[in-house]
């Protein structure tokens, strides 16, 4: 029974993310949620009472590897080699979360009203602080963080750039290790 569940669970939030994406958070009902699951209002309401609860366990979901890298991050020496780690796996949990991340993206105002909203940012500020030093210059501070945010930049706007996608992901986190690496060695 638990197996069943769990895989509900999974097709309320993997439907709900799909309706989020094509109308829009605000303009998406439960109702319409239950509809494309061909399931009732009610049988919904058995895993979850609100969009916001739908979108919390999403994010949960989706985020965990970017909770665990931080813990590791946190546990390592501040090195190059960790901070270069560091991408190549923000890399992996970026490409496993892109649907939650390109809702994000494009419901920002919706999602900075929410829970998740402060949570993501509060996690983007703590894998931004745990790539840079304090004695790094202010331009190298700049690199490290720029580092992240090539990947995100990598991840959801190189899909409008032609080319293999295997060969752009290989690109974005080559010119993030050479934005770290730079901040390192200046």
């Amino acid at each position: 029974m638990a197996q069943a569940r769990g895989n509900t669970r999974q097709r309320i939030q993997d439907v709900a993310l799909e309706l989020f994406a094509e109308q829009g958070y605000e303009k998406t009902s439960l109702r319409e949620i239950a509809e494309r699951l061909d399931v009732t209002k009610a049988a919904l309401y058995y895993h979850f009472k609100t969009k916001e609860d739908i979108l919390v366990s999403i994010f949960e979901d989706l985020t965990r590897p970017m909770d665990e890298l931080i813990e590791w991050a946190g546990e390592q020496p501040r090195t190059l080699e960790t901070r270069q780690e560091v991408l190549r796996r923000y890399q992996k949990a970026l490409l496993a979360a892109a649907p939650l991340f390109r809702f994000m993206q494009e419901n920002q105002a919706a999602v900075s009203k929410l829970s998740v909203g402060l949570t993501f940012k509060e996690r983007m500020i703590e894998l931004t602080r745990l790539l840079h030093d304090p004695e790094f210059t202010m331009a190298d501070k700049v690199r490290a963080i720029s580092a992240v945010f090539t990947m995100h930049a990598g991840t959801f706007f190189m899909q409008h750039v032609e080319g293999d996608p295997e060969e752009k992901q290989e690109a974005v986190l080559e010119v993030a290790l050479d934005l770290i690496t730079q901040a390192h060695h200046a």
